[in-house]
């Protein structure tokens, strides 16, 4: 009896650990490119092999912050993370600075309505860090507009932000004017 259920017990675990371990070099199609979840365990730096010339951050995982050429980036190798886990998709091919190239040949441009001003919440919960993702454009910014918690909202220590979005911690909680502009 304690040889079955023993064996039992071994295939669960192998059911429920196998997709989890699968993340972390698992990549798929996704739209027109290839998304692909790159974990660091234990904040150490690890490389996932892709094919792609370049990569684009989609979101953090499991509430790290990453930032590109700080603990994520691309070499020769693929993707390497240290200390951040994300999800990364096939970046487009540029066009030398000019934007994305569509498949007309011209830069992509966003509509005429993407450029505007808007509030966003995100909130540092029981002082964990959290990034809400909100695409600033590159020549976006996000300001402190109203602050929610008794935990004070301090520009780069408890919270900041990035092209992909906001990040807080340590109790920060607040509403932030998002200034989203392409260039």
């Amino acid at each position: 009896m304690r040889t079955r259920i023993l064996g039992m017990g071994i295939a669960f675990a192998a059911a429920v650990l196998a997709p989890f371990s699968a993340t972390q070099a698992h990549s798929e199609h996704q739209g027109h490119g290839r998304a692909m979840n790159c974990i660091s365990r234990n904040h150490a730096q690890h490389h996932c092999a892709v094919s792609w010339s370049d990569a684009q951050l989609v979101r953090s995982l499991y509430g790290t912050h990453c930032i590109r050429d700080e603990n994520w980036g691309v070499d020769e190798d693929g993707i390497w993370v240290h200390g951040c886990s994300g999800r990364f998709v096939e970046a487009d091919v540029d066009d030398g600075g000019n934007g994305n190239v569509g498949n007309d040949g011209r830069a992509w441009q966003p509509p005429p309505t993407w450029n505007q001003r808007f509030a966003v919440g995100c909130e540092s919960i029981d002082g964990h860090d959290r990034f809400c993702q909100v695409d600033l454009g590159g020549a976006g910014s996000a300001s402190l507009q109203q602050q929610i918690s008794n935990t004070p909202c301090i520009e780069g220590q408890t919270w900041g932000s990035n092209r992909a979005g906001i990040w807080v911690n340590q109790g920060c909680r607040g509403v932030f004017l998002i200034d989203r502009r392409w260039r």
